[in-house]
């Protein structure tokens, strides 16, 4: 009854509908992401290393220092962005805390896993190629993980508030 005389019910309807809203545009963005990865290259080393490195056959070059320092720099900033808003929302689920804190970590690892491996392609050596493929799919498993958990609590949850709405 609580809810109803301070209004806390439909803050929190509106609070968790736009948290889901939100969730469809990380949704866009897991899959532009995906799009945008394999436009650039595919999942074996040869893509990765021309992609980086540049191929003859194509007549690509390599990536510069520059180039890869901007998108970086934008990558670092806006991931960092999306990834504490998730992992934040996912606290707010009740999973237990050590799973929390697993898929929180992976996330970040593979994340900086994830930008960290392009350099490594480009200016340590072309097997880090293996690594790049690895990263990128741990990243898009464990955002899919997030998007997915998030949503599904969200959605028991309006489920439960509604459940004790038609209670009452």
């Amino acid at each position: 009854m609580r809810y109803f005389v301070t209004g806390e019910q439909q803050r929190k309807s509106l609070l968790n509908a736009l948290i889901l809203m939100f969730l469809g545009y990380v949704a866009l963005l897991w899959v532009s992401n995906g799009m945008m990865y394999f436009h650039h290259m595919d999942l074996t080393p040869s893509s990765v290393i021309a992609y980086y490195l540049g191929s003859e056959e194509q007549f690509t070059a390599p990536r510069s220092y520059q180039g890869m320092l901007e998108v970086s720099h934008f990558h670092l900033f806006s991931m960092g962005m999306l990834i504490v808003t998730l992992t934040h929302l996912m606290l707010m689920t009740d999973f237990s805390m050590p799973l929390k804190i697993w898929i929180s970590g992976l996330t970040y690892i593979s994340a900086l896993a994830d930008e960290a491996a392009g350099w490594l392609v480009r200016f340590a050596h072309p097997l880090f190629a293996y690594f790049k493929i690895a990263a990128f799919l741990m990243l898009e498993l464990s955002l899919a993980v997030l998007i997915i958990v998030v949503t599904f609590s969200l959605i028991r949850a309006r489920i439960k508030l509604r459940q004790q709405t038609d209670a009452e």
